[in-house]
């Protein structure tokens, strides 16, 4: 319960059409969160139902080693309960999301909460009981029913996890306390969502702005320079205003993940969550060495942009803007679906099937608006209904990329669901992000191919590149810096705001080329460590990096015809989450994503936008 389900960090009114906001001549979905449950009352006798069930469950303790019967009949009440759980918190999650200003909704997220944690403590015996009915025990059972089929991973992953699982006391212990150790997360989310009042700011035209998360993500990019730097200057001014309560609140989240990683007997955090997923430790370590030495090629990328925006001094406020200024239109919502429809073409049949299908209903709520949380996420955690997908659209070339993106979650989950059973189908962020990311590079290409003149294929070329500054340099900064600050409270460090400023600038001005002249930082931006709600999701980071390198290897090929690989992609989405992430890579496409060569066609990509760019000056 602590991070995200499949989630890719008053009761809200569920509109059944798109509807017109007249003011803004803009088309704005609201999800229709009936499809879960038609009614709060509804609701409410679920969680009545679902909490008796949960009160239930400790009377199968003791039953698990009867007969594969027992053990069978035991594992389908504890999923099913699970699984009906997990379906009365995504409601009231989505509905707070909405708007977290809400006191009723953040109460009905609150109590669903509080019900996944009782269903932690409540089944806290189930992997000690396994492990004392012992690995041949539980391998006849598997011969003998063919029921646990649907279980036979979730067993073998408790049989590895011997070592790191403790006693039924201790593990109903940890259970209880889980609420407490995911408070951090929590107390983040209210504070940037909700209680901290943003700036507002005048722009060289006249217009008012609110730098908001949603406001700064809009104007970080402003054409007009002096624009950018008042951007950043009010929003970090304002973050550094919070930047002690935020450390502390940082500070509690590293604390709880070294806590659990040390009660559990990893070596670290890091260990703790790569053998979590089944990963080796060298998909972290290959990433962080490929990423610091092609630096220079992340250099080069910098100077070119200083280059065509005109500027000798490149400063971090210059990182946002559009390398080119050109009217591409708006991407409204609807154009948003034709183009991701077409762009996704080279998927074939059946993944655009279910695109087709999925952007024909009522998933998403669409635009920004008071309250609600910034950013953008697939919540894909109801497996008897379908995806829900948040967005914050601006009508702009980003948010077509955010929806493609989000979209290509949403389709891997209803491939999961549509080829696996509860029980396998939640998948790893490890691959997740290889699902969504895949898209946004296809979608750069037909850009790219379909720019009506010279200027518009330099915007979307310098957008490609931005995309990979963004997620293969920028997340491994972040996950350097992740690692840097777990290792320094297992160390004993104490964490502060003004330490994690210092920890985090000295990561920002060396990815960036500070001290080599190529991009200054200046101090006041260093506080950017408190903005960033990944940190809150344990070593998820990283994973936006191997994923963009997965997905250039897919995509490299995908565009040169090999409808193999492919088709290789597909049984990968597939394959929900039935084996260890890297496992299905390896076995389904051949991807070693311990190696150096899964990492070069990714900085391929980056030369050769940068190559087509300079062919166009």
């Amino acid at each position: 319960m602590k991070k995200h389900l499949l989630i890719f960090a008053g009761l809200l009114t569920c509109l059944c059409a798109p509807v017109l906001q007249a003011q803004e001549e803009t088309v704005r979905y609201e999800w229709d969160l009936t499809d879960i449950y038609p009614t709060v009352a509804e609701w409410e006798a679920a969680m009545a139902d679902i909490a008796e069930r949960i009160a239930d469950l400790p009377q199968l303790q003791g039953t698990l080693g009867n007969s594969a019967d027992s053990l069978l009949a035991a594992l389908r009440e504890i999923s099913n309960t699970n699984k009906e759980t997990a379906r009365a918190y995504v409601y009231t999650s989505l509905e707070r999301d909405a708007d977290q200003r809400q006191p009723e909704t953040q109460a009905r997220f609150g109590r669903a909460r509080q019900l996944f944690s009782e269903l932690g403590e409540a089944t806290s015996w189930i992997s000690p009981e396994i492990l004392e009915v012992g690995a041949d025990t539980i391998e006849q059972y598997l011969a003998e029913e063919p029921g646990l089929a649907d279980f036979e991973f979730m067993l073998e992953d408790i049989l590895r996890n011997a070592p790191h699982t403790l006693d039924q006391q201790t593990e109903a212990i940890l259970a209880q306390a889980s609420l407490v150790l995911s408070s951090p997360e929590q107390i983040y989310e209210n504070y940037a969502n909700a209680d901290i009042p943003w700036p507002t700011i005048t722009l060289s035209e006249g217009n008012e702005v609110t730098l908001s998360q949603a406001g700064y993500s809009r104007w970080r990019g402003a054409p007009n320079r002096d624009d950018r730097k008042a951007v950043f200057d009010a929003f970090w001014g304002t973050w550094n205003q919070f930047a002690d309560g935020m450390g502390a609140t940082l500070a509690s989240e590293v604390q709880a993940n070294v806590f659990q990683a040390r009660v559990r007997s990893h070596d670290g955090v890091l260990d703790a969550n790569l053998f979590n997923d089944g990963l080796p430790p060298g998909v972290y370590t290959q990433l962080v060495t490929q990423v610091n030495e092609a630096l220079p090629v992340f250099h080069r990328y910098l100077e070119l942009r200083g280059r065509m925006l005109g500027v000798d001094d490149l400063r971090y406020y210059d990182i946002y803007p559009s390398l080119v200024e050109v009217d591409t239109g708006t991407f409204d919502l609807e154009r948003s679906k034709q183009i991701t429809f077409e762009a996704l073409q080279p998927f074939g049949e059946r993944y655009l099937e279910l695109l087709d299908y999925g952007l024909s209903q009522e998933w998403m709520h669409s635009h920004p608006q008071p309250g609600k949380r910034s950013g953008a996420y697939m919540n894909g955690s109801v497996y008897d209904v379908h995806p829900y997908v948040l967005l914050n659209h601006n009508d702009d070339y980003e948010s077509l990329s955010t929806f493609a993106h989000e979209w290509g979650h949403a389709v891997h989950s209803l491939l999961a669901n549509e080829n696996n059973p509860f029980e396998n189908a939640g998948y790893s962020t490890f691959i997740a992000e290889m699902a969504s990311t895949i898209n946004e590079i296809l979608l750069e290409e037909y850009m790219i191919a379909n720019a009506r003149t010279d200027e518009e294929r330099l915007f979307y070329l310098g957008g490609a590149l931005e995309s990979i500054r963004g997620t293969f340099f920028r997340q491994t900064m972040f996950a350097e810096f992740e690692l840097e600050i777990h290792e320094a409270a297992e160390n004993g460090e104490p964490l502060t705001g003004p330490r994690l400023t210092e920890m985090y600038g000295e990561l920002l001005k060396r990815y960036h080329g500070h001290d080599e002249g190529v991009l200054t930082i200046d101090d006041e931006y260093t506080v950017e460590w408190a903005y960033i709600p990944h940190f809150y999701y344990d070593f998820y980071v990283f994973q936006y990096a191997t994923s963009i390198s997965g997905a250039a290897w897919f995509a490299e090929q995908f565009l040169a015809g090999d409808t193999d690989v492919r088709d290789a992609f597909i049984r990968v989405l597939s394959a929900g989450g039935s084996d260890y992430p890297h496992d299905i890579l390896l076995n389904e496409a051949g991807l070693d994503m311990t190696q150096a060569e899964a990492f070069e066609p990714v900085l391929r990509r980056m030369n050769s936008l940068m190559d087509r760019i300079d062919a166009l000056l």
